[in-house]
């Protein structure tokens, strides 16, 4: 087997574990940690073959490297709840695979190619191509949940800011109970008075945080702090919670919008075409 074909099963394995994570993300609300640990499995035993292949430890190396500059660039940004800790690690596992790009000298596919590692290429064009999808996902649950029917006259008013604000708010949140949370789901915020419910949720170590209120009715509420969602120690709290009788039996939650197949398009424009970004500059900055 010579460098061409390793190349070559590298990028069909990486598109074919990311069109997966794309369908569970979809149909299951997240992507399994099994499916991106093989990915990232895959990819350094790969470039480890590689490197003996060819002699070259550049290989090896940056897969090394990039799997780690992605792994805390994408978790940085999950802090600033961009994705959810599912997508952090599928960007992971595609540096991990994929570190240096798409060789045109074996494909004779040249795609632009940016100063930034190939790894945050993916990211860019997920980022930006996420936003058609965001369109998409919105509209269809709007007309999924008949809010046409019951906000006529917000949609009247769509390009009004405040009914654009309450029609999105509606769209993306729903109530559940608190017997049917699970693991990954997003908590909005939720008031509440009793000091002995915020040092309960300050003495856990999950991904729910409380906060002081500015709403008269409530001195607290509580909600996830990260796209992660709950934790499974944040669900058995409010489970028990909820069965001492300190909160309702039901929770808002945010719908998740399923980033995954933003990143599946953004890796497939990204061995296409190349960094979206640096075309857009080109084609179109540039020129004016």
């Amino acid at each position: 087997m010579n460098y061409s074909a390793v190349f070559f099963i590298q990028i069909i394995v990486t598109i074919l574990f990311s069109i997966l994570a794309s369908i569970y993300d979809v149909r299951k609300g997240f992507v399994p940690d099994r499916l991106n640990h093989l990915l990232i499995f895959f990819g350094l035993a790969s470039n480890l073959a590689l490197t003996f292949l060819t002699g070259n430890v550049k290989f090896i190396l940056a897969s090394f490297i990039s799997m780690v500059m992605t792994y805390v660039i994408a978790y940085m940004l999950w802090q600033l709840h961009m994705w959810g800790g599912g997508d952090v690690k599928l960007f992971t596992s595609i540096a991990t695979v994929i570190p240096l790009g798409l060789n045109g000298e074996i494909f004779n596919i040249f795609p632009l190619l940016s100063i930034y590692p190939f790894a945050f290429t993916v990211i860019v064009n997920s980022i930006l191509v996420s936003f058609p999808f965001l369109v998409i996902f919105t509209t269809h649950l709007i007309f999924k949940n008949n809010l046409v029917r019951r906000n006529v006259d917000l949609l009247v008013n769509v390009f009004n800011y405040q009914s654009l604000r309450t029609l999105i708010k509606s769209t993306l949140n729903k109530t559940v109970k608190i017997k049917d949370l699970e693991e990954g789901m997003i908590v909005n915020k939720y008031g509440f008075n009793d000091n002995h419910i915020r040092e309960l949720i300050d003495e856990s170590d999950g991904n729910l945080k409380v906060y002081k209120s500015k709403n008269d009715d409530f001195r607290y509420y509580f909600k996830s702090k990260s796209a992660g969602g709950l934790t499974s120690d944040d669900v058995s709290l409010l489970k028990v919670m909820c069965l001492q009788k300190f909160i309702s039996d039901s929770v808002c939650i945010k719908i998740s919008f399923p980033f995954t197949p933003a990143i599946l398009f953004g890796l497939l424009i990204a061995l296409s075409y190349g960094d979206l970004m640096m075309l857009i500059t080109k084609n179109f900055v540039l020129v004016i």
